[in-house]
């Protein structure tokens, strides 16, 4: 863990990377029961030229914690395709903040699961966000 990044307890380097997220490393996560709640501390990276958290980086890392959420919830079997995301911008949250992405609602089905998550920025809301995913059934080993 880098001793420079403060991280409230409970959260730990996240274990799944990709090429799209990471420039935004580190990353952490916290297991939450069966959710999955993302976090970071906003740095220059993040931000856009006014040096607010980017929204694109809300979007997708809101994306992610829901789909991981689902995954979980469906115990691991399925894989997710996003078929709708939608994300209400609330305030701005900016450098130094700790944002943590927080999966509250998680429906999942058979051909589509549901989720909702809320985004905090130093335990204020920044974003609300909806998603549906297409249920994909991983193949059999």
């Amino acid at each position: 863990m880098d001793a420079r990044v403060i991280v409230p307890d409970g959260f730990v380097r996240h274990d799944r990377r990709s090429a799209v997220t990471d420039p935004w490393e580190p990353l952490y996560r916290r297991l939450s029961g069966d959710m999955v709640v993302l976090g970071l501390r906003a740095g220059p990276a993040h931000c856009n030229g006014r040096g607010f958290v980017h929204g694109g980086l809300i979007s997708a890392l809101a994306d992610n914690a829901m789909g991981l959420s689902c995954v979980r919830r469906m115990g691991g079997l399925s894989s997710l395709v996003t078929v709708n995301l939608s994300v209400d911008f609330l305030a701005s949250a900016l450098t130094g903040q700790w944002l943590e992405f927080d999966t509250m609602f998680v429906k999942p089905g058979g051909t589509l699961a549901f989720a909702q998550a809320f985004v905090t920025a130093d335990g204020q809301a920044c974003a609300r966000a909806n998603a549906v995913f297409r249920v994909v059934k991983k193949a059999a080993a």
